[in-house]
């Protein structure tokens, strides 16, 4: 007897969908999987038919084969345990044919326990009106019902998804609001920025930073705040979207990296690779079909690249293209998978290898050929993508043992998000650009038009600094953000030189 039915799999934070084939005749006992099956998947035949057996029912005793159609694509996950069984249960009249197509999803265990899964999200985003309902991991369900209009049913053990699709029980669609979901949200800031001393200047990049979606870089000693800074970083940008948390969560689900109980990523990334991380897990890629890295786990969030000089080189110029692209495309033999990788890079670095040059109570130890060789390891081009330079010196003690004075990371992100809602006007329906730091082409003129003297003053600059002609954009884009802070519609000079200033503040400190 021949049986079909519908699955899915995770291509990238994409998603295909699968025909599972079942076909049970007569013949020597053997259980054969096609259709390019990863490791994983083929290993599934043991736990489908112990599944089966102890869950109270009869393992064909002839010759099975399943086919994952189409057979040209690589599968690999072990969502495919449930559907699997159920072909087997309905080549073999276990299971009443019904005529509603149901996708299916789900790992088995040796006693017919249905576990979840990885990937569900974009599989179910994917699914459309190909398919009338969903049965999935009870543990899935939410996140299934998060992506789709269709009906979703959770299930637990084999024998439960077994007597639903006979009738002989009902189960409750998971039913969710999306639009009672998709409300504004606030941050809970759990990083205050007012717990940083001192150190305004490196505040004002911060905020000019996530203000427009600028990539910084800062230069200090260790323990001058550098960390703490970065991390207050994602609670001043404005909440995700109901779409850009989707898109957030389709990312995170492909990698299995949703906690249990969560359906949809509302927090703004942040991400701290280690500095030994290799190109793999920064770009993505892995054995198999790639997955993403860490650039990718950071769409719509903050990348935080502590001590940046220590990163592998090969690391850092990989990540030339998703900083302009604001995408990767890993390609490997037989399969290539774009990312997303809208990301802002907040980097920090010490000065020199001891992390004291210029510092004014311990002196430096290092050479001038050890000084030179460290800032040798970032590129030109590399830097030449960061828009924002700032110092943070050691903390004065005064600041340090003073009464606070800061602003508090609420203040600064209302007006963060003013100066956002600014350019979202600015922008209107423009889906491949959302914030000044993506301005190019047609609209970095439009848009970054300064008055006479600020035109003067961008002349001047680029003679006396050396500017390319890529350092002069995002100067053009800064500037556009702080005018867009003060709620200014002209770019004047005093922003251009706040743009310059924090554009080139590091020259003496990185050859930025």
């Amino acid at each position: 007897m021949f049986s079909m039915l519908h699955s899915g799999v995770v291509h990238g934070v994409d998603a295909r969908l699968i025909e599972i084939q079942c076909d049970v005749s007569g013949g020597l006992p053997t259980f054969n999987l096609v259709g390019l099956p990863e490791k994983e998947v083929s290993e599934s035949r043991e736990r489908i038919r112990s599944a089966i057996k102890n869950s109270g029912f009869n393992f064909p005793a002839g010759r099975i084969t399943a086919n994952l159609a189409p057979a040209d694509l690589r599968k690999e996950g072990v969502g495919f345990d449930l559907p699997i069984a159920i072909g087997i249960l309905l080549a073999t009249e276990q299971v009443p044919r019904s005529e509603k197509r149901y996708l299916l999803l789900g790992e088995l265990a040796l006693n017919g326990e249905v576990r979840r899964v990885r990937g569900v999200l974009p599989i179910a985003m994917e699914c459309g009106d190909q398919v009338d309902g969903l049965i999935v991991p009870a543990d899935n369900a939410q996140e299934a019902g998060i992506a789709t209009q269709k009906p979703v049913y959770p299930v637990r053990t084999l024998a439960e998804a077994r007597q639903f699709l006979s009738g002989e029980i009902e189960i409750d669609p998971v039913s969710i609001d999306r639009k009672a979901l998709d409300v504004e949200r606030s941050p809970d800031f759990r990083h205050e920025l007012a717990a940083v001393r001192g150190q305004l200047q490196a505040k004002r990049g911060v905020e000019i930073a996530a203000a427009g979606g600028h990539n910084l870089l800062m230069v200090g000693p260790p323990g001058s705040g550098k960390s703490l800074l970065a991390r207050c970083m994602p609670e001043l940008l404005p909440p995700l979207s109901f779409d850009e948390a989707l898109e957030v969560t389709r990312i995170y689900s492909t990698t299995g990296l949703l906690e249990r109980g969560e359906f949809l990523v509302w927090r703004r990334p942040f991400r701290a690779p280690h500095h030994t991380i290799s190109y793999a897990g920064m770009v993505g890629g892995g054995h198999g079909i790639p997955g993403p890295g860490e650039i990718s786990l950071a769409h719509h969030g903050v990348l935080f690249l502590d001590e940046l000089p220590e990163f592998d080189r090969n690391v850092l110029e990989t990540l030339r293209q998703p900083l302009e692209d604001r995408s990767i495309l890993i390609s490997r033999a037989g399969v290539s998978v774009r990312f997303p990788a809208a990301f802002t890079l907040v980097a920090a670095m010490n000065p020199c290898p001891c992390g004291f040059l210029g510092d004014p109570v311990q002196a430096c130890t290092c050479s001038m050929n050890e000084i030179h060789r460290y800032r040798k390891r970032l590129s030109g081009p590399f830097l030449d993508r960061i828009d924002l330079c700032v110092e943070v010196p050691r903390v004065p003690e005064e600041d340090l043992f003073g009464a606070r004075t800061s602003e508090t990371s609420r203040d600064v992100h209302h007006r963060v998000v003013r100066a956002r809602e600014a350019q979202w006007r600015r922008l209107g329906t423009a889906v491949d650009c959302h914030s000044n730091g993506q301005l190019d082409g047609d609209r970095l003129e439009a848009f970054c038009r300064a008055s006479e003297t600020g035109q003067q003053l961008l002349r001047r600059a680029m003679s006396r600094f050396a500017l390319s002609a890529r350092s002069i954009t995002r100067i053009r884009r800064v500037a556009r953000t702080v005018a867009d802070l003060e709620g200014a519609e002209c770019i004047e000079a005093e922003h251009i030189a706040e743009a310059i200033q924090l554009r080139t503040a590091g020259n003496a400190m990185t050859g930025f």
